[in-house]
């Protein structure tokens, strides 16, 4: 999903927009993680669309900074992702922690190793990160948890906006992450018949979220600000079929628009 202007895409700090936090405390039976100061974090990632066969990182691990410069690691176990499969409604969960030290979060940070890869036209090229197997790719976010209460965040990379071809040949990644919270935002969700791909975009005339259909041709939305919002879909070139708009789809913050499945026709 991602925030822009005018682009037709979906992982450098220049594009990150964090739009809020979240979510419920427990009841009152003075549970531990609010007696010992921990909130629970939940950190997931998803993709917008991009112009590639696949996008494949090598995730090692992720890492909230506090304001006071504090590091804390949250043992993500290492693993390999294709960013073109976070769509669609698909989404890689990185963290689920029932305790994180309360306090102000200044960034989190993807730790990125060696292995990283774009496939453009059937061709592997190494994509290079240098500043991610550094320090990580930084995720400005400067929300306070509070203890005991559950928080969210959905990290949605922009492939297009963040993979730059160089001069020699070879790729660059220069992330471009917006980071939305669960409680703060909306989802919109649905399906098309028949299952054919498809770009799905929900915007506002300042918001702009997309996403491909997955194989059974659902979608979702992920991020929205709550709202009034136009929905378009446009079928693959090669369907043959006509681009479909829905106005005024409302999004409430901290809940899923789930539309009737749609139609689309020649």
């Amino acid at each position: 999903m991602k925030m822009k202007k005018n682009a037709f895409s979906y992982l450098m700090l220049a594009g990150i927009m964090l739009l809020g936090f979240t979510s419920c405390s427990d009841s009152d039976d003075g549970n531990a993680a609010e007696q010992e100061g921990n909130a629970r974090l939940t950190v997931n990632m998803v993709d917008a669309p991009g112009d590639y066969d696949a996008v494949n990182v090598d995730v090692q691990g992720v890492e909230i900074i506090y304001a006071n410069d504090t590091n804390v690691n949250l043992n993500v176990e290492s693993e390999m992702y294709n960013l073109l499969d976070l769509t669609g409604g698909v989404y890689a969960q990185l963290v689920v922690l029932d305790e994180v030290p309360a306090g102000t979060i200044s960034q989190i940070r993807l730790i990125l190793g060696d292995n990283n890869t774009v496939v453009v036209d059937g061709q592997t090229n190494d994509l290079q990160t240098p500043s991610a197997q550094q320090s990580g790719l930084k995720v400005q976010l400067n929300q306070t948890l509070e203890p005991g209460y559950d928080y969210e965040y959905t990290l949605d990379f922009d492939v297009e906006e963040s993979i730059v071809e160089q001069g020699n040949g070879g790729y660059l990644l220069k992330p471009v992450i917006r980071a939305s919270a669960t409680a703060s935002t909306g989802i919109i969700e649905g399906s098309v018949s028949p299952a054919i791909p498809a770009l799905v975009t929900a915007s506002n005339g300042s918001v702009e979220v997309s996403a491909y259909t997955s194989l059974d041709g659902s979608f979702a939305l992920y991020g929205l600000p709550e709202g009034e919002y136009t929905l378009t879909i446009t079928p693959a070139i090669d369907t043959n079929l006509n681009v479909y708009t829905e106005t005024n789809v409302m999004v409430v913050s901290g809940e899923t628009n789930f539309l009737t499945a749609i139609t689309l026709g020649l």
